[in-house]
């Protein structure tokens, strides 16, 4: 049974940085799409970073130039340096990847930006 979990949320102050992992596990021979997601209180939930198998990877606008997005396909991982953090930026960031066309999503990690 495939598995992502996440890990490195926390509570940071503004300008901050913090960086997130998501590690895949049980029976996979290969990952596709990678990406990033969060959900705000209140809000729904939205994509923040999403990476290819090849390693392009997109971004929201409101992230973009302040996170970036990788992968390690060795280790079934994919990260999210966040930096110059900002209070709007705290939510739940769930991982989400497209394993053998199922798609599947880890249970989330809480950021916390305090102002």
């Amino acid at each position: 049974q495939v598995q992502l979990v996440e890990s490195g949320g926390g509570l940071v102050q503004t300008g901050g940085s913090l960086r997130l992992s998501c590690a895949a596990s049980g029976i996979i021979y290969s990952i596709d799409t990678m990406g990033w997601y969060r959900q705000a209180p209140g809000k729904q939930r939205e994509a923040v970073a999403i990476i290819a198998r090849g390693g392009t990877a997109n971004y929201a606008n409101f992230v973009k130039g302040r996170f970036t997005i990788s992968r390690d396909d060795a280790n079934k991982a994919v990260y999210l340096q966040m930096n110059s953090l900002k209070p709007e930026d705290t939510a739940v960031y769930y991982c989400q990847a497209w394993i053998a066309g199922g798609n599947y999503w880890g249970k989330g990690t809480l950021v916390t930006v305090s102002s």
